[in-house]
């Protein structure tokens, strides 16, 4: 990798960490396709998911004395079933096709599972931020499930955050603690899905981008320390409009099959 390209990869990475701390998630959404233009799609998967577990447990670190014990007990813990399942699943899932897409004068195939969370994110973002909201606060009968469905998803996709967001939203947290604990959810989420990943792929081709990962990695840091600096000066419906329109974006990007 060119020192331009390790450049572009690390200011991604210090971008997508800053904004995933406010909004409690994107860095994996962001990263992949930055990744890929110059990997391999296997190399890419691996190397986000390693970014993404390291940039968690520093956040964990940063953030770690905000979380919600409740939320994080039933909603995380069950995450954690989910995306085992989720994980498992997506190693060997044949997805339906649903149309192909171009852009740029290149095609990717969308999937109808891609099209019906897309349009799922968009209906619930645009909910959140005209036609009102509603709370359950820490109720467990809708967290518990919330948790399973979160965490198949992540596993499924590895888009967990915006689905993990739709829930937290919703459970009356501050906006310190809807980040921590997202965060502490998410790195549950990423213990689980990783070495399933990791058992299917050679793990080998990891030796050979190692400084790519290291300076994503400190830019990944970089970025979810100024963004910690910042949650003091955010209130929590900033949260939520920062929130509704990644969830706004990266839904149409689903649907579009731009990711």
């Amino acid at each position: 990798m060119s020192t331009p390209e390790l450049i572009l990869v690390c200011v991604v990475a210090f971008g997508a960490s800053w904004l995933t701390l406010i909004s409690g998630f994107g860095l994996g959404t962001l990263l992949l396709p930055a990744f890929i233009l110059f990997f391999d799609p296997i190399e890419a998967v691996m190397m986000t998911a390693i970014v993404h577990l390291l940039n968690n447990i520093f956040k964990f670190s940063l953030l770690f004395k905000s979380i919600n014990g409740k939320v994080l007990l039933w909603f995380g813990v069950p995450g954690i079933a989910g995306a085992l399942l989720g994980s498992n699943l997506a190693t060997s899932l044949d997805e339906s096709i649903a149309y192909t897409s171009k852009f740029g004068g290149s095609y990717s195939e969308v999937t109808w599972f891609s099209v019906a969370v897309g349009i799922l994110m968009i209906l619930f973002a645009l909910q959140e931020l005209l036609f009102g909201r509603f709370s359950f606060k820490t109720k467990p009968a809708v967290l518990l499930p919330g948790g399973v469905v979160s965490g198949f998803f992540g596993g499924l996709t590895g888009h967990q955050g915006a689905l993990r967001s739709m829930f937290l939203l919703k459970s009356g947290l501050t906006s310190l603690g809807y980040v921590a604990t997202g965060t502490a959810i998410a790195l549950l989420i990423d213990l689980t899905r990783i070495p399933v990943y990791l058992s299917s792929m050679d793990t080998a081709v990891l030796t050979n981008v190692w400084q790519e990962l290291t300076f994503a990695t400190l830019s990944a840091f970089i970025g979810a320390y100024i963004g910690k600096r910042m949650m003091k000066k955010v209130t929590f419906r900033a949260v939520q409009w920062v929130v509704g329109i990644l969830m706004i974006l990266i839904g149409l990007a689903l649907i579009f099959g731009l990711i």
